[in-house]
């Protein structure tokens, strides 16, 4: 099943994590929310594996009944004798292997990397009203021809996470504020997520407020990105170049909008992005950003939707920015079992022009969006693109899932560049005017081996077209296998 909260991550999670998402859950607490868990910007599970393990309620084994093996032990341990002071322990050991040929589309040897996490978390409960959660992440790389790893690449140790949360119930709402390093998801997939593609995770540093209804609810937050060093614990900042912040307000749509088969959720946000070293065509300057958009997402009886359209607008250096994105996607089950076969198609539109100093910048950009759901070589961006990408998905086993999709993909502005992931040109393609970019065909079988291990496979090959072949590109294949252990 593709989940309404996921878009890519039927790609890029277990098929427990996927399924789990959309089960009612709090982090916090062990009642249920007012807010509908699948659609309050969080991602909590109940007794389950998140990406955000905070986001992970494991309040049920404070029963030893519902114990399936020691390991669930680490789940709930009681502090106090009342069990209101308790402490969740979380790991994580993930193992890959990726080969891409012809890296960063030149006429080049194949390239390996061999990539391993080690993640530790703990989650410290003081009663229903106080909670500290802290994480620690390793990530290692080797293999050929890697170049010069990032941070987010290879890092010996580094505070992935670590905040204090304090929350409470007035007048029927839950309201709460988390201050601290922290993952952010509360938007559209190709926009916020936690980059889970890296080694380590991307993280920001600051506040966040949450106040969740029934029917309503409004968030608030203000960050700046880390800056991961590579020396250890004591060299990870605060980006004073770059902050985050804006609102949310997100209202749950009546069930009987469409016949009574709905299930959907509609959020509208104002974010801004400030960047004192933004860059566009070689240039490099300040920039700032604002985002008004709006977000559909939920099922209509089989028909899942996750649908969001942005206006961007601001400067950058002496340009003034005017820019769109448009993400269409939606998926149809065929049969009534929750595992029967998926169709759909995705349409992702983003503008592009001025990207070298002509007029206004018309370039679409994401704060930080999931790259990976164009391609694992993060070869594509949501900037100067127009994507189109029937998709197909079924479970040829228990606990399996395969997804196949073909991308159409091309040019918005035929006199910009082709752009990768985090905004940078494919060097040269700014000169040369064809439209069309790529086809990528992209298969990939997520497999849930137990409730902790699961295997990912994944194939692509992007077939170049002449707007990075006109500029001396080639054509790239991907391959990759990696499995994770959660506890």
């Amino acid at each position: 099943m593709i989940t309404v909260t996921s878009r890519l991550r039927a790609a890029t999670l277990p098929l427990a994590l996927s399924t789990a998402a959309s089960m009612a859950a709090t982090p916090a607490r062990a009642e249920s929310p007012p807010y509908p868990q699948a659609f309050n910007g969080d991602g909590a599970v109940t007794n389950g594996y998140s990406l955000s393990r905070w986001a992970e309620d494991w309040t049920s084994k404070a029963d030893p009944e519902s114990r399936d093996d020691p390991l669930d032990r680490l789940k709930y341990i009681p502090l106090d004798s009342d069990g209101d002071v308790y402490l969740t322990l979380s790991g994580e050991l993930r193992l890959r292997v990726n080969h891409t040929t012809n890296p960063n589309l030149r006429d080049a040897e194949a390239q390996r990397q061999d990539i391993n996490r080690i993640v530790g978390g703990a989650d410290l409960h003081v009663g229903k009203h106080l909670r500290f959660y802290g994480e620690l992440a390793h990530g290692g790389i080797a293999g050929e021809n890697i170049g010069t790893p990032t941070t987010s690449q290879r890092n010996d140790l580094v505070v992935q996470q670590a905040f204090v949360e304090g929350m409470a119930e007035v007048g029927g709402v839950d309201v709460g504020v988390r201050y601290g390093r922290q993952e952010f998801v509360d938007g559209p997939n190709l926009l916020v997520t936690q980059r889970d593609n890296n080694t380590i995770r991307y993280t920001l540093n600051g506040w966040r407020f949450y106040a969740r209804g029934s029917k309503l609810r409004f968030g608030a937050f203000d960050f700046r990105p880390t800056s991961y060093g590579d020396k250890g614990l004591g060299d990870d900042q605060h980006d004073p170049a770059r902050r985050f912040s804006g609102a949310t307000v997100g209202v749950m749509l009546p069930k009987t909008i469409l016949g009574n088969k709905a299930n959907l959720a509609f959020d509208t946000f104002l974010w801004r992005r400030s960047n004192d070293l933004g860059a566009w065509g070689g240039r490099v300057g300040p920039a700032t950003r604002y985002y008004l958009g709006g977000w559909l997402r939920g099922d209509i009886g089989r028909v899942n939707l996750d649908w969001s359209v942005n206006r961007q607008w601001g400067h950058y250096i002496d340009q003034d920015i005017s820019a769109w994105h448009a993400f269409i996607a939606q998926t149809y089950r065929i049969g009534e079992a929750k595992t029967a076969p998926r169709v759909g198609v995705h349409v992702d539109y983003a503008t592009g022009g001025g990207g070298y100093g002509d007029g206004k910048l018309r370039n679409g950009y994401a704060p930080f969006g999931n790259n990976v759901y164009y391609s694992y070589q993060t070869y594509l961006t949501a900037s100067n693109m127009l994507a189109v990408t029937p998709n197909f998905s079924f479970s040829p086993f228990k606990g399996a899932r395969l997804l196949a999709e073909y991308e159409f993909a091309y040019r918005d502005n035929v006199n910009d560049a082709v752009y990768r992931a985090n905004g940078q040109p494919f060097a040269g393609t700014q000169n040369f005017h064809a439209r069309k970019i790529a086809e990528l065909a992209r298969l990939q079988l997520t497999w849930t081996i137990t409730p902790r291990l699961s295997f990912t496979g994944r194939y692509e090959h992007l077939d170049a077209g002449p707007a990075l072949t006109d500029a001396g590109y080639k054509s790239s294949d991907f391959l990759a296998g990696w499995l994770s252990y959660r506890f």
